[in-house]
C-alpha cells in the first residue's frame, strides 16, 4: 500500500507532466460526460412513460373460440 509520500510525489509528476491547466480542463469534461449519461438515463424513463401499455390477448377467449371451431367441423363432417 503506498504512504501518503509517495502519493504526493506522483501528483506532484502529473502536474508537472500535463501542467494543472490541462487537469482541469480534462476534470471538468470527466463531469460533463458524466452529466451527459445523468440526463441521457433520465430522459429514458420519461419515454418510458408515455408509451402505451402493451395489448394483451384473452387466452380463455382464444381457447373458446378454437373449441367452437372445432365443433362447427365435427357438426360439418357428421352430417356429410
Amino acid at each position: 500500500m503506498p504512504g501518503w509520500t509517495q502519493i504526493l510525489l506522483v501528483v506532484a509528476i502529473i502536474v508537472l507532466l500535463f501542467g494543472s491547466g490541462r487537469i482541469s480542463g480534462l476534470m471538468g469534461d470527466f463531469a460533463k460526460g458524466i452529466r451527459s449519461f445523468r440526463e441521457g438515463l433520465n430522459d429514458g424513463d420519461e419515454e418510458d412513460d408515455n408509451k402505451p401499455e402493451p395489448k394483451t390477448i384473452d387466452a380463455t377467449a382464444v381457447h373458446e373460440d378454437e373449441a367452437e371451431k372445432k365443433a362447427e367441423s365435427k357438426d360439418k363432417t357428421a352430417s356429410s
